[in-house]
């Protein structure tokens, strides 16, 4: 599984994207065929967005699966994370077996990409969401964005710094 540290991909990463310090567009979503997800109701804890490309696809599930590996050191920030892709929601319902992944995956699928449209992330050339991450404080503003090129895992030590450097949610 290829590791890369987003100094050793600074300078090949895209200027798009909401910018720290803007309030995270709120959006609702189908996480799964039946459920909905809604960023407002996590209002109080950070998120973390993990934009991705597509289901089933090589580079995303070796990032996908890094997080899944990793997700009670997210957790101990309280943070939630979501994937974020046009893929629809039976689709990432069978993604997510395959992979047995313990996180949601939201789907973007209609009308597509409309939130990673919101975000600054979705490549109309390709039809599909750039690799993209975002980690929102719990007042709903983007603390730390992180956009790689769409063949390279950009791995969760970004992910990690920025929860970290988060103000105590009960002091801001």
């Amino acid at each position: 599984m290829a590791k890369n540290t987003n100094k050793s991909i600074k300078s090949k990463v895209s200027a798009g994207g909401i910018e720290p310090g803007r309030p995270a567009p709120d959006f609702t979503l189908r996480d799964g065929p039946e459920r909905t997800w809604s960023l407002a109701a996590m209002r109080g804890r950070p998120v973390i967005l993990a934009f991705y490309p597509a289901d089933f696809s090589p580079v995303c599930g070796a990032q996908l699966t890094l997080y899944n590996e990793i997700l009670d050191e997210f957790q101990q920030f309280g943070a939630r994370l979501v994937g974020i892709s046009v893929d629809g929601p039976w689709c990432h319902q069978a993604y997510a077996a395959a992979q047995r992944l313990e996180f949601s995956l939201l789907a973007d699928f209609e009308p597509k990409g409309a939130v990673a449209r919101r975000y600054g992330v979705y490549r109309a050339r390709d039809g599909v969401c750039e690799r993209a991450l975002f980690v929102i404080d719990g007042r709903g503003v983007v603390r730390w964005k992180h956009i790689s090129p769409i063949e390279i895992n950009p791995g969760a030590e970004g992910i990690l710094a920025a929860l970290e450097a988060l103000p105590s949610e009960k002091t801001a």
